[in-house]
């Protein structure tokens, strides 16, 4: 099993990126400072490192650095706030392989750290399968992150895909805007935004035969949406 060391001090989001890729199929550590990042990584060996660059006690970049030094040679993607070039620059630099920067989508970063994982190799042969999903002639590979309708390929956006996403996950379950809005675009808190709506309409256009009487992306009132197979 994929082995995966999330160094984060934010509990709450720690908590939240183990449960998605523990979802996934992957083994998670998590630590809460550099110093115990830099333990866990010695002990544990994971295949992959999430590092936030805000930490007590050592900051990424110096985690970073350190884990390099050391022989570690194992994707590390960085987690930041920072949006600065310069900041992005010098990750890279430190021996980054990839970075996120806050707030993020969760489907984002399980998309980042399966490419990185492929792009070592690792999950050619341990990568967990992942099944094909479909919903009336709409077939839809998410590792691959392809979608077809009627055997024809359909162009998606990144965040109308990791909605589309988000919405087979729950297997018919109703999501809430909110709910939707945390896990495609990291929206932490209660934002007023008609962002999902316009994103479900696209998802409608594209995946209905009739978009103003959908048959699969269904609104539930007062409530959310869900997706009916």
């Amino acid at each position: 099993m994929i082995r995966i060391l999330v160094i984060e001090d934010n509990r709450d989001l720690a908590f939240g990126l183990q449960t998605a890729l523990e979802v996934e199929g992957y083994e998670v550590r998590v630590a809460e400072d550099g110093p115990g990042g830099l333990r866990e990584a010695g002990e544990y060996e994971p295949d992959l490192v999430v590092l936030d660059l805000m930490l007590p006690g050592m900051d990424g970049y110096r985690v970073l650095r350190a884990l390099r030094e050391s022989g570690f040679d194992a994707p590390v993607l960085i987690l930041t706030a920072r949006a600065e070039e310069t900041d992005k620059v010098l990750g890279f630099d430190t021996g980054a392989d990839d970075y996120v920067t806050k707030p993020f989508g969760v489907l984002e970063l399980l998309a980042r750290v399966r490419a990185l994982l492929r792009r070592t190799g690792v999950a050619l042969e341990d990568e967990p399968d992942r099944p094909i999903e479909q919903f009336g002639d709409v077939v839809v590979d998410v590792a691959a992150r392809t979608v077809l309708r009627a055997g024809e390929p359909v162009e998606l956006s990144p965040k109308e895909f990791d909605l589309l996403v988000a919405l087979l996950r729950r297997d018919g379950a109703v999501a809430s805007r909110h709910e939707l809005l945390k896990e495609v675009w990291g929206y932490q808190a209660v934002v007023p935004t008609r962002t999902v709506d316009m994103h479900i309409s696209e998802l409608r256009r594209k995946l209905e035969g009739d978009s103003s009487r959908p048959r699969h992306i269904l609104t539930v009132r007062k409530a959310g949406y869900r997706l009916e197979r």
